[in-house]
């Protein structure tokens, strides 16, 4: 017994360290490779985290201050090679609405956040994410490309003194666009282009070979690389030219300005602040979240578990989505002791990470300790950072997250399925948690009506056959008994009929009723319900409720042969038919 004990707590620590899986057979071909991916999410993920910053409504450190976290805690706790946790769009979006664009309610909204996945994650209920479904959240990340992106025109147009709700951001921008400031402008579309013939060149491109001769390999890798790190040659490229218009008296562009010196403080996160000099309590800071409460760390775990089980299913892996969990949720607890906002899964630089050929996640040492190095030493250079230039990055990162091509698949495969994504998609653009709430609320009607209402295949003839195409529960056994009781015993002749129940798998007490009452309907009409292909677990519920007149057959073909036995031979005629007919073919 002792043996087995020790291997199985040798397992479970296994699961619970996912870096003692991979640390003993580390090798120097996997450290080479993991420092190269390590090393381009790292020039990613600095001009991202900056231009997040600006999505939140905080100031720039803090992009930088949640870039970090992730890489360290991953490193020891993810099971997914290729994932990195940080600062992402729609998470930044999602600070920006609950936080009203303070530090102290990002950093407390961080914290919580975290406790709420760590929490999730120890009492396994992961399962709560898939009740959202696929046109939920294409219709939320859709709605918040469009958000994201159209935020970041102010920036690219050199505007000032735009609000930030949606509406009145869209109304305001065509208002002042003759304010338009062009050095702005030409910068703006000028990194736009060039970021967007970068990802072409790169995605024309493949990696170098190992077997390449040194030349064309040489050549290849270079290109490769400066393609990977487009974000940071085109920023770096941007400050450049900003800082010799400064040196020469000139100031054609808004610049990102001065940023916070060094590495962040360790403290804990605020549980109070001072607004308008009156001090806010914990208690009221909750209250003031209120829902981002619930809709941030349930997008941060959808976001992250998505972004693994995609690339694992690409690259042949598993991941365990209870350990994503408790990776994000503890990522997000401690980050807030050294002012991180909450963070997720980043598709992106995910994507980044697989195609530089990361071998494990000790890729993210290598990201974090750069992030690091860059808030120690240069901060002072990010002050010469044009704004539209964070705004060219950012734009060019949110365009893909806008997913038209889902609304002809959903027409060709479901077409009610474009109900839950344009319900999600329009409400997100006047309050997020409305918008996927009601998306999941349409996609669970749906889902219920489908329960509530089955298809059933209908054999008509002297012997009625019904058969349920998917499970018997509750909702459905009003809609069964009526169908039977029309078609059986409303009649001209009552006819006998077996309900064929093979993919029934379970009822409960309000089917068992039904099926008593169905049972003394037919009795009092002196003809015979039989069933038919019952599995076992059902047909132990049966024979417990002791059903008076209660039939029941191994197959379909001895109940139609009982029966027919029982009233006598006659002519027989077979067709499919639906039970419910008002159904939408869709």
């Amino acid at each position: 017994m002792a043996p087995y004990t020790c291997c199985c707590s040798r397992g479970t620590l296994k699961r619970r360290l996912p870096i003692l899986a991979w640390l003993p057979v580390y090798s120097l071909q996997w450290l080479k490779m993991d420092f190269i991916a390590g090393l381009s999410v790292g020039l990613t993920v600095i001009p991202q985290a900056l231009a997040y910053a600006e999505v939140a409504g905080l100031p720039p450190q803090y992009g930088l201050y949640s870039a970090f976290m992730g890489c360290f805690v991953y490193l020891f706790l993810g099971t997914s090679r290729d994932v990195t946790l940080g600062p992402t769009a729609i998470m930044s979006l999602l600070v920006s609405f609950y936080t009203f664009h303070e530090p102290a309610y990002a950093v407390l909204l961080a914290f919580l956040s975290g406790c709420i996945q760590l929490a999730m994650g120890f009492l396994h209920l992961g399962f709560l994410l898939d009740f959202i479904s696929c046109p939920v959240i294409n219709g939320f990340t859709s709605a918040a490309a469009i958000t994201i992106g159209f935020g970041q025109i102010k920036n690219l147009l050199g505007l000032k003194n735009i609000p930030r709700q949606f509406f009145l951001q869209v109304y305001h921008t065509f208002l002042h666009i003759g304010e338009t400031r062009v050095g702005d402008a030409v910068l703006g579309l000028a990194c736009m282009v060039l970021l967007l013939v970068l990802k072409l060149m790169r995605a024309r491109m493949p990696p170098p070979h190992p077997e390449m001769p040194f030349g064309v390999k040489f050549s290849r890798g270079l290109v490769w690389t400066v393609t990977t790190a487009r974000n940071a040659l085109v920023v770096s490229f941007a400050a450049l030219i900003a800082y010799s218009f400064e040196v020469t008296g000139r100031h054609p562009f808004v610049l990102t300005g001065k940023i916070e010196e060094g590495l962040p403080p360790l403290r804990f996160p605020p549980f109070s602040v001072t607004r308008d000099n009156k001090t806010v309590s914990f208690s009221e800071m909750v209250q003031d979240m209120g829902a981002g409460l619930a809709v941030v760390p349930l997008v941060g775990l959808l976001e992250s578990i998505a972004v693994a089980k995609s690339f694992a299913s690409q690259n042949n892996y598993r991941i365990d989505a209870n350990q994503e969990l408790l990776a994000i949720g503890l990522t997000n607890m401690l980050g807030s002791l050294v002012s991180s906002y909450p963070v997720t899964g980043s598709f992106g630089r995910t994507a980044v990470n697989a195609q530089t050929g990361v071998c494990t996640p000790a890729g993210g040492l290598v990201t974090g300790v750069l992030v690091l190095l860059s808030l120690d030493f240069l901060t002072s250079l990010f002050y010469y950072i044009p704004k539209s230039a964070l705004a060219a990055v950012i734009i060019m990162a949110v365009a893909p997250l806008f997913d038209a091509k889902i609304l002809r698949t959903l027409w060709r495969v479901k077409r009610l399925d474009l109900l839950p994504l344009c319900v999600t998609f329009l409400l997100c653009f006047w309050e997020v948690q409305y918008g996927i709430l009601a998306g999941t609320l349409v996609s669970l009607i749906i889902l219920l009506y489908s329960v509530a209402r089955p298809n059933t295949q209908v054999s008509e003839g002297h012997i009625l056959v019904l058969q349920p195409a998917s499970g018997l529960q509750f909702p459905a056994i009003d809609a069964l008994r009526e169908a039977i009781m029309n078609r059986a015993l409303e009649a001209s002749i009552p006819r006998c009929t077996v309900l064929e129940c093979t993919h029934v798998s379970s009822i409960d007490y309000t089917v068992v009723v039904g099926l008593r009452e169905l049972l003394e309907d037919f009795r009092k009409q002196g003809v015979t319900l039989a069933f038919a292909g019952l599995q076992v677990p059902v047909l132990r519920t049966l024979l417990a409720a002791d059903l008076a007149g209660f039939q029941h057959f191994s197959t379909l073909e001895e109940a139609e042969k009982y029966l027919q036995q029982e009233t006598g031979p006659q002519p027989y005629n077979i067709h499919e038919d639906s039970v419910q007919s008002t159904r939408s073919p869709c």
